[in-house]
């Protein structure tokens, strides 16, 4: 359930921080804070109620000890207050959050969530009032027995109603973690351990209660026990039950008339909205959809039916749902403190924002970043380059000489074999030189340099890179030399120019690479060593850019297919002779 927004004063770049009282922020970040501390009171009073159950297999006295011990706390006055307070707190943002949100399309999660949230009253309404408000108004008995005794022997449906509510709370809390966790990276590694335990803790409480039950049967067998626990307890009579029942049938309506009451709100609100008129959105294909002013970007993708990537359902936390704004940025409202953080984590770009957080008053026109497929760890802090940068950097061809003709009289796993070993020494001199292996293109390699560095170190980098690879095929070759006909040849090819650098790919195979005139000219560059007979041909950029003194190679000017100068080439015999830095 999506939660109001917050302060929206200041940008991205320069705002005012966010005002906290006692360490709690405001606004939106403040009340999200805020339900996000009430929920794990509640979470933890769940759990340590089915912790109590499952004592039950241990035996009947070890869970009525442990009740008692449960109910000095809770009871307490810091109990009471820290309980009540954060049912009043979580349930009211509840209702709140309802208001707020637009349109009722969500992913299935969080419908299991807002349902199984909306059921917890009515399915425990009753038990709640007999244990707390029956001892408190009537004086009745409201140990751990007196709860079997009626939930098992007397009216197993209240025992049932009950199971089912303890049920709903709990898949309701851990959906609530999963939604706020599976944001975090360490998540995935822990995510089996933490689903065990969540259901193996309603289980074991399921098995002590049944297990309890039946001891609590047998005990009823003898009379002296039962007129023991007559002294000891007082029960209720039919007068007190029909009060605790008018109770707890009145909490139910009561709260039935605030959701109706919440629902009934959001639909006024949006009746005056529509008298404004509307904004148009538009998305990539033309596409454009009309929204009532206060509603979200991400509103008009689920209004429009178009798939738009929302990990965190829209609370503007995973920033999946970005989109970078082409029209209309100026009149958009400046981002709040917490869409604020999350875009500087991200680093994003100042025409960049969140669609869930982001009310456009007037037409705008946007396209999102991610696809609709993306995932928690998309939304995670990326280097600035991934969504999609121009850089000057230096690109690395290098391919394997006449290797089709060696394959052919090899079998194939000698191929594989062979391969492997020839990537792991190319890839491990590009890695410690400083760059990162783009791709393996069947016997080729192809590398980037200054992806996060400047153009002259990334120069310095790739010419150390080539002089390795040089020197790790010489060892290579010595150590197969059993194994091989001829030695294996190179050759490479180096250049140094703007290209577009950034996540691209589909499904498993995405990865960071380049694409421009720069990454097509460093290829032709490694083509013409096979023209040259030598194993590396280089721009002149590329020296010129790292420093390096390369006079003493043969010098070339060539024409490039899509450029109208001549690029100037230094052209060298064996790459092991280059310089060190």
């Amino acid at each position: 359930m999506a939660l109001p927004p917050g302060d929206t004063r200041g940008s991205v770049t320069a705002v005012q921080a966010p005002r906290t009282v006692r360490g709690w922020k405001s606004g939106a970040a403040g009340l999200r804070q805020a339900r996000v501390a009430s929920g794990a009171v509640l979470f933890s009073y769940v759990a340590l109620h089915l912790l109590n159950h499952s004592l039950g297999l241990v035996s009947l006295q070890a869970a009525a000890d442990a009740l008692l011990w449960l109910r000095a706390f809770w009871r307490s006055v810091p109990g009471t207050v820290a309980l009540y307070g954060a049912l009043l707190v979580h349930g009211s943002l509840a209702l709140w959050a309802i208001y707020q949100r637009r349109r009722l399309r969500m992913p299935p999660a969080e419908w299991a969530r807002l349902i199984l949230g909306l059921a917890i009253v009515p399915l425990m309404a009753l038990h709640v009032t007999a244990m707390r408000l029956g001892p408190a108004l009537f004086g009745v008995g409201s140990g751990y027995v007196s709860v079997l005794l009626a939930s098992w022997v007397a009216d197993p449906w209240i025992g049932l109603r009950q199971g089912i509510g303890l049920l709903a709370a709990w898949t309701h809390g851990c959906l609530g973690l999963h939604l706020i966790w599976r944001l975090k990276p360490w998540y995935p590694r822990w995510s089996r351990l933490l689903f065990a335990l969540a259901l193996l803790l309603p289980v074991l409480a399921l098995l002590g209660f049944v297990d309890a039950g039946r001891e609590v049967e047998r005990l009823m067998a003898d009379p002296d026990w039962l007129k023991s626990l007559a002294t000891r307890m007082r029960f209720p009579d039919q007068q007190q039950v029909a009060a605790i029942y008018r109770i707890a049938d009145g909490i139910m309506w009561g709260f039935a008339a605030l959701v109706a009451g919440a629902y009934l709100a959001r639909a006024g609100r949006s009746a005056l909205l529509r008298r404004k008129g509307f904004v148009r959105v538009t998305f990539p294909d033309r596409r454009v959809i009309e929204i009532a002013p206060g509603a979200s970007i991400l509103d008009a993708s689920r209004q429009g039916n178009i798939p738009h990537a929302e990990v965190c359902g829209g609370r503007g936390r995973c920033s999946t749902c970005r989109v970078r704004v082409s029209r209309g940025l100026d009149s958009l409202p400046p981002p709040s403190d917490a869409e604020r953080r999350v875009l500087e984590r991200i680093s994003a770009a100042p025409n960049v924002r969140l669609a869930c957080q982001t009310r456009p008053a007037s037409d705008v026109t946007v396209m999102p970043l991610l696809p609709p497929s993306a995932t928690a760890r998309d939304g995670l802090a990326q280097p600035a380059h991934m969504p999609g940068q121009e850089r000057e950097i230096a690109i690395l061809f290098a391919d394997l000489r006449a290797f089709t003709q060696l394959s052919e009289h090899k079998l194939p796993y000698d191929v594989v074999f062979l391969l492997n070993r020839y990537f792991s020494a190319m890839g491990g001199a590009v890695e410690k030189s400083g760059g990162r292996v783009d791709k393996f293109i069947g016997d080729g390699v192809m590398a980037l340099f200054g992806v996060g560095t400047a153009p002259a170190e990334a120069c310095r980098q790739a010419l150390a890179a080539a002089r390795a690879m040089a020197e790790q095929l010489d060892a290579l070759n010595q150590t197969l030399a059993q194994d091989l006909d001829e030695p294996l040849r190179i050759g490479i090819g180096l250049h140094v120019g703007p290209a577009i650098v950034g996540e691209m790919g589909y499904g498993s195979a995405v990865g960071v690479t380049a694409i421009g005139d720069a990454v097509n000219t460093a290829s032709r560059l490694e083509g013409l060593t096979k023209e040259y007979g030598a194993q590396l041909v280089l721009s002149e950029a590329v020296a010129e850019r790292a420093g390096a003194d390369l006079a003493r190679f043969e010098r070339q000017e060539i024409a490039v297919r899509g450029r109208q100068e001549m690029l100037a080439i230094r052209v060298v015999r064996e790459a092991k002779e280059l310089p060190t830095a």
